[in-house]
């Protein structure tokens, strides 16, 4: 039997609120009483909040003949965040990084929806979640739980970030800052536009030195160098970046490492790293610690990680950085019946701290799918969640990388190729390591897409 379109499967998890005339009294009643999720299947409703690394890559690996999986997500993809900033300058384009979470073969046509979780009734074992497309609120049921949400963008209540700041963690926000970049460049070469305000539209500021903000600025570089000297040749020299980080760049790579990335990017003309903290973003200036104003035509802020509201709203126990604290098996603390899980960048194992990265979360959301499929099997043995560390890589320009591994580390040219190499096999699809490679050609054959759309 194909348990993907049989009509005996159909989900009984959802008790929606809308309209009365939408339904008749008896419809109405049976949506909103609440049951056990299990069904005559035998088979555990298992929901999991989230897309990201931990979520997808525990959707991937869950075995579907055990449970009835339902994904809750704000998105209906997984992306593949170590690429994300070559999209922001046209070195990959954006469909190349995304996997539909549809892909991935869902029993029940209704076991994801676009909508994201607003509330927790851990007594009734409910999420109450909210359309992304309506806003309609309604109630899904769980067996077992999977919180996996991620987390947002740190601010540090930096005024003006929200508003006038870009962030680099969705595709939506690569499109933004690539549409801003070129739209700066047209606007610089419009007719009356004065000396000043050219040199502030063609000023791109980066708030953080973490990988995320480093590898920004290493794309965008590149994009100078190869592309905008091509196609702006007249306002090539007039261009300026500015990397501002008041600590230390790339903090969680070993030393003699950062000292090379800082040496590459000082070495670059029209490119400044700068020590210190950032007070306030207008709309056309950053503000420095030292009173410093920086003109400038885009700001990309990247420093850090702030709990997402439905984190901030559980009533459970959390760390000092506002994550769930679990136990190693994942659990969250203080909910008893022990059904409820957290991973990745929402989550802190408080015997264990671990850092918040990609390479965490999905280890995390494969060890979930092992421990869920012995259990119902009654295994004896549940060991918890143990990690050891693959590796760092990180771009910084002008085909060079740096790659820290347990007892080794490299830079160069060389490390380049291993970046690439290594990222291209982690991709999640066939299809998408045939993309990536043919953008990686594309740019280096005919430069990178300038298009603005």
């Amino acid at each position: 039997m194909n348990l993907f379109k049989s009509s005996m499967l159909k989900p009984r998890f959802v008790r929606k609120f809308v309209p009365n005339h939408y339904f008749d009294q008896n419809l109405k009643k049976h949506l909103t009483r609440h049951a056990s999720t299990t069904g005559q299947n035998g088979r555990q409703t298992l929901v999991i909040l989230g897309t990201g690394w931990g979520g997808y890559s525990l959707l991937k690996n869950i075995d579907k003949k055990l449970f009835d999986v339902i994904v809750i997500s704000p998105r209906n993809h997984f992306l593949f965040t170590p690429l994300l900033a070559s999209t922001t300058v046209g070195t990959l384009e954006f469909r190349s990084i995304i996997e539909p979470v549809r892909n991935t073969k869902f029993r029940d046509d209704h076991h994801f929806q676009l909508a994201k979780a607003v509330k927790l009734h851990v007594s009734k074992r409910v999420v109450v979640c909210q359309s992304v497309l309506n806003n309609e609120r309604y109630e899904v049921n769980y067996d077992k739980l999977v919180i996996a949400v991620g987390a947002r963008s740190n601010t540090f209540n930096v005024p003006g970030v929200e508003k006038h700041a870009f962030f680099l963690k969705e595709i939506a926000h690569a499109r933004a800052i690539r549409n801003r970049i070129l739209t700066n460049f047209e606007l610089s070469v419009h007719p009356n536009i004065a000396p000043d305000e050219e040199k502030r539209l063609l000023h791109f500021v980066i708030c953080g030195g973490g990988p995320t903000g480093v590898e920004f600025g290493a794309e965008l570089y590149d994009f100078l160098r190869e592309d905008v000297s091509r196609l702006y040749s007249q306002e090539k020299d007039k261009v300026q970046v500015t990397l501002v980080e008041p600590h230390q760049i790339l903090p969680s790579f070993d030393k003699k490492l950062r000292a090379f990335a800082e040496k590459k990017i000082q070495q670059r003309s029209r490119f400044n790293l700068i020590q210190s903290g950032v007070v306030q973003v207008e709309e056309g200036s950053v503000t420095l610690q030292n009173g410093t104003i920086l003109p400038c035509g885009l700001v990309v802020w990247s420093t850090g990680l702030a709990p997402r509201p439905f984190i901030e709203n559980m009533e459970q126990p959390k760390s000092q950085q506002k994550q769930l604290v679990v136990d190693g098996f994942l659990k969250v603390q203080s909910i008893t019946d022990g059904n409820v899980y957290a991973l990745g960048d929402c989550a802190y194992i408080e015997e264990n701290p671990l850092a918040c990265t990609a390479q965490v979360a999905e280890r995390q959301g494969r060890y979930l799918a092992k421990q869920f499929a012995q259990e119902l099997k009654q295994h004896p043995e549940l060991k918890p969640f143990s990690w050891r560390s693959a590796g760092m890589l990180a771009y910084v320009g002008d085909y060079q990388a740096l790659a820290e591994f347990e007892t080794s580390k490299f830079r160069g040219f060389m490390t380049w190729v291993l970046w690439r190499s290594a990222y291209l096999t982690m991709l999640g699809s066939f299809r998408l390591r045939l993309q990536v490679p043919f953008d990686w050609m594309r740019a280096f054959v005919f430069g990178r897409d300038t298009s603005k759309f």
